[in-house]
């Protein structure tokens, strides 16, 4: 472990200087038994020379928090107005953060608490509902990591290429180009406090692929998690999201997908191919194939059915002249970096970088 002086970053240019931790989904962040991560990942955020605030909710566990939605919507909205937190950081993912809805859109929560927000907020996973959510009143975000997986993994240090995307957000507020990771790890299985310090396996990478259509496009890059964005079509995981996800328009226009970047990526679940066909298909219903410029695919975890993946992409696009980038380490795959939703981006598949352009 470095010593916090070699971590810290110089706090007088750091953009972050209070992160706020949040549990908008599971509640698995306040477990006893994750217990010595959330003190491997606390500790890393103080090195780094922030202060750390838990929302009053977020460390109360699985049980509470599924049965109150409205708790996890009150720490939002409490992040979104502390005047001191910069960064609003996911514990984790889950799979039913969709239930803050009413609690976010009924009497116009979030867009209040938003209003005039320029605070960070980063999550990844089911966390994709809810950067649908501020993509409905306006706010961009930051899609690719969260506490848990990302800051507390259980090696010596965090994993070198998901740290450098971190130490740029936070020292910058803005994530300014991507380029590929030379390496991908297998999951790791295990995460007990015995495994502490354990390296996990890697692999040699591939670098972005070109599966199909021009090696450049651009665009702002919207969406995330596959099987989160499937959810909000169809019920069979909750029956009611569908009906929720309609009532409160959560799913972009078609008009708003206009020259949009898709990224998808799928869960942790590992979906069969079968799935991973419906998904696509449901997709393609919208007609956002029709009108987006490109798509960019995360890469699967473990890479398992990867290669039946791309064929399916192919196969449910069907429109070669559409841009297709797969192999991004983005998501559920190990490491990851972070990329900016509602920030032009130019994917150049050639230059292996994806370049994001702010208005100064």
């Amino acid at each position: 472990m470095n010593s916090r002086s070699d971590n810290m970053l110089p706090a007088e240019t750091m953009k972050v200087k209070t992160v706020g931790l949040v549990s908008l989904s599971s509640g698995l962040m306040g477990e006893k038994f994750v217990c010595h991560e959330v003190q491997i990942g606390l500790r890393r955020l103080q090195e780094f020379g922030m202060n750390v605030k838990f929302l009053p909710n977020a460390m109360k566990g699985i049980d509470y928090l599924k049965d109150h939605p409205e708790a996890r919507a009150e720490d939002l909205l409490q992040a979104l107005r502390d005047p001191e937190i910069d960064l609003i950081f996911c514990a984790i993912g889950g799979d039913d953060t969709y239930r803050l809805l009413p609690y976010l859109f009924d009497n116009g929560e979030l867009e209040e608490a938003a209003r005039g927000s320029r605070k960070i907020f980063l999550g990844f996973s089911d966390t994709t509902i809810n950067h649908l959510m501020f993509h409905k009143i306006g706010i961009p975000t930051f899609y690719g990591q969260s506490f848990l997986t990302d800051t507390c993994e259980l090696e010596e240090e965090m994993l070198a290429y998901t740290k450098q995307y971190f130490e740029e957000l936070i020292a910058t507020g803005r994530i300014r180009e991507i380029e590929p990771s030379a390496i991908w790890y297998l999951s790791r299985p295990d995460f007990g406090e015995e495994r502490i310090g354990t390296k996990l396996i890697s692999r040699p990478d591939r670098g972005f692929e070109l599966l199909q259509g021009p090696p450049v496009f651009s665009g702002e890059i919207l969406r995330g998690c596959l099987d989160s964005l499937y959810d909000l079509f169809d019920g069979s995981r909750y029956k009611d999201m569908p009906v929720l996800a309609k009532k409160y328009g959560l799913f972009p226009s078609l008009e708003e997908w206009k020259g949009k970047i898709l990224l998808l990526e799928t869960s942790e679940e590992q979906m069969h191919p079968e799935k991973y066909e419906r998904c696509l298909g449901i997709l393609k219903e919208t007609g956002i194939f029709s009108v987006i410029s490109g798509i960019l695919v995360g890469k699967p975890m473990d890479e398992i059915y990867e290669q039946d993946y791309k064929k399916l992409l192919q196969k449910i696009v069907y429109d070669p002249k559409l841009p297709i980038v797969c192999n991004i380490n983005i998501g559920h795959g190990i490491p990851r970096c972070i990329i900016p939703f509602g920030v032009n981006a130019t994917v150049d598949a050639v230059r292996q970088k994806i370049v994001f352009h702010y208005d100064k």
